[in-house]
């Protein structure tokens, strides 16, 4: 599909073929930049997924679920191959479905071809053991897929995400209908067709556009579907976790949110400050994004008037510009979110020094722009300090001692990202240590890596993704025992 094409209907994608929802039920799709509609998508629906689910399952039990590893790695290739082969296509779907900026959407689009990639040289490491045991034998076990995995997929990072699920669940042997976001299904759908291109059989993937009280809730219910990987908000994730739990589905859920930079009185305070984009990338809609910086009070107005310069000097604009630095939130919808939490902060009485609402240029008036926007003087116990905004909004928050500020960075459900400033590497690992994050990083942003488990503590989820564990979540092992009398 390229981009001329919309807006024509973009029909859902079961057992290698594109086919309209069994309802006839479409979603608009729309591009933020500008609010044009650039596609309609079929909707799909409880019976739609169940059609999804059995061609997933016959394909399991044919040609995929009897390839050999060998076979499963060489078609991971070749889907990364014509990633990269067609990188301005799904680059260009990524910027005007979500709002990226192109030069952005390109680098995703080439991290995604990288995952299935990095999980294609894994398959054949990827086994059981021989086990001592005590009786007179020997004990193996096997690595085993599962079978049919539901993968939902989430608007903020479409094609990644769905790498990060799709790339071990494929390497491991098992079959996958994904659910995309209804704002941004049109990476997914194109994938699905370049995977048939590359050779994996119809029926291995399968991508099922629509409303996630409706699809979504059918695919976590449905029996036949082994595992549920899913990305989003934590309250979803509750509701799925609920429906899973009927019939003792596998789960990995990756939710929200509120993710801390604490930066100590030793610190580059010049190179901290700096970090504008740990929260602005993506147009802050990122569930790693630091939106709490809790910084010493010994050099909280430093810190401050350095990081509210830069956020100032962050380009706002649209996608195609290459000078853009952020583009629109997703949708109007987000944009409203974003808002009413900018209202609550002043409300309680944070102080704003930048942003707060749209831009002032009026070429960009018709788009879900959003400035950078940071409040001061934020305690612990506000709303914008608590609950995650899923915009370009940080709400910086002074700390008096170590034990002060592992408290505040505690003091949320969530426990997903985090950054230590300081060049005490004493302290930076006592800190480490004792925040509740599961991924943290020192004197950086940074802290996502393809090679390393991701996932959080709390509520922001359970189960990790990347890294090599990743193929084991997407397996059953199989405890055999051979008698040696």
């Amino acid at each position: 599909m390229s981009t001329s094409e919309s807006p024509q209907l973009q029909q859902l994608y079961i057992n290698g073929a594109r086919v309209s929802a069994s309802d006839g039920s479409s979603i608009p799709v729309v591009n933020p930049a500008n609010g044009s509609t650039i596609a309609m998508v079929s909707s799909g629906s409880a019976q739609d997924i169940d059609s999804a689910v059995q061609a997933a399952s016959a394909a399991f039990k044919g040609e995929w679920g009897n390839a050999k590893a060998g076979d499963r790695a060489a078609a991971l290739r070749a889907l990364a191959a014509k990633i990269r082969e067609n990188i301005e296509e799904l680059a260009m779907l990524e910027c005007i479905n979500v709002g990226k900026p192109l030069s952005s959407a390109r680098g995703e689009v080439g991290y995604a071809a990288k995952v299935y990639e990095y999980y294609a040289g894994l398959v054949s490491n990827h086994g059981g053991l021989t086990v001592p045991v005590s009786g007179n034998g020997t004990g193996l076990t096997f690595r085993e897929p599962l079978g049919v995995c539901g993968l939902i997929v989430p608007w903020n990072f479409p094609i990644v995400i769905m790498a990060w699920k799709l790339a071990p669940c494929l390497a491991a042997g098992n079959t996958a209908v994904v659910k995309p976001a209804e704002w941004t299904p049109l990476t997914a759908l194109r994938v699905a067709e370049l995977a048939v291109e590359a050779g994996i059989p119809a029926g291995v993937l399968n991508v099922v556009p629509g409303l996630g009280q409706v699809a979504g809730a059918a695919l976590s219910a449905h029996p036949d579907v082994r595992k549920i990987s899913f990305t989003g908000s934590t309250a979803t994730g509750s509701a799925i976790m609920k429906a899973c739990a009927n019939d003792i589905k596998r789960v990995s859920l990756e939710l929200g949110g509120k993710s801390p930079s604490i930066v100590f009185e030793d610190a580059d305070i010049e190179k901290a400050a700096a970090s504008v984009m740990s929260i602005y990338d993506n147009t802050g809609q990122d569930c790693c994004g630091r939106s709490r910086y809790l910084v010493a009070r010994s050099v909280y107005s430093e810190f401050l008037e350095r990081f509210v310069a830069n956020s100032k000097a962050v380009k706002v604009g649209d996608p195609l510009d290459a000078a853009t630095e952020i583009g629109p939130l997703a949708s109007r919808v987000q944009y409203a979110r974003v808002d009413g939490y900018v209202q609550q902060g002043m409300s309680e009485g944070a102080r704003l020094c930048t942003g707060g609402g749209g831009p002032s240029n009026p070429a960009l008036a018709a788009g879900c722009y959003f400035e950078p926007t940071v409040f001061a003087d934020v305690t612990p116990n506000m709303v914008i300090a608590q609950e995650e905004i899923f915009g370009p909004v940080v709400a910086v928050i002074p700390f008096d001692s170590e034990e002060d500020a592992i408290r505040i960075a505690n003091g949320t459900k969530y426990g997903l990202s985090a950054s230590i400033w300081t060049r005490d590497v004493a302290r930076a690992l006592r800190v480490v240590r004792k925040v509740d994050s599961g991924v943290i990083s020192i004197n950086t942003s940074s802290s996502v890596h393809l090679e390393m488990p991701f996932g959080g503590f709390k509520q922001s989820g359970i189960g990790r993704e990347l890294g090599p564990g990743a193929l084991d979540l997407f397996t059953e092992v199989k405890s055999v025992f051979i008698s040696g009398e």
